[in-house]
């Protein structure tokens, strides 16, 4: 099932934790088949918190809905991330965005992301990569969702030149 996924860190060296995630979905969830740049905000939800790094992948898992969670806290809880509040630090989140055309409403697992329309910062990688993928619920492309986004957070795409650049900031 081509599933989606997106990658988020805000704590230590946070393009690193990205990798790793990348390296374990790999390892234990199943085969990335297309995975977007990475982008940086600042923390949605608490402001006072460090900025993300996100990032988009697109992975063929052929773990159920419930296997890919547990094995998504496995990879996050090897970076140390506990679950005791909301809005915290961390040095890897990875949600679960879409899952093919599944929809889920249950206590554990909202499938489709239940917030992936109203945040920039899940939908431009996600556009990136899967543009024209049709969010279930709504009915629209996940670039028509980003059109009518009305999240004010800026998000910038980080390359080569932009992270040149912060080193000498």
């Amino acid at each position: 099932m081509e599933t989606i996924l997106l990658l988020g860190s805000n704590l230590g060296d946070r393009e690193k934790w990205l990798n790793f995630g990348c390296t374990e979905i790999s390892c234990h969830l199943g085969n990335i088949l297309k995975k977007s740049s990475i982008y940086e905000t600042a923390a949605w939800g608490d402001k006072n918190l460090p900025a993300f790094l996100n990032q988009a992948i697109i992975v063929e898992t052929a773990l159920s809905t419930y296997k890919l969670l547990s094995e998504i806290h496995k990879i996050e809880g090897e970076t140390g991330r506990s679950r005791t509040a909301k809005w915290m630090p961390r040095q890897l989140d990875i949600d679960i965005l879409m899952y093919g055309a599944v929809i889920m409403n249950e206590n554990r697992l909202m499938i489709p992301h239940p917030y992936m329309h109203l945040r920039r910062f899940t939908l431009e990688p996600v556009v990136e990569i899967a543009a024209e993928y049709v969010h279930p619920v709504f009915g629209v492309s996940i670039s028509a969702l980003l059109k009518n986004c009305e999240d004010p957070l800026e998000v910038n795409r980080l390359n080569k030149v932009t992270k040149l650049k912060n080193l000498f900031s």
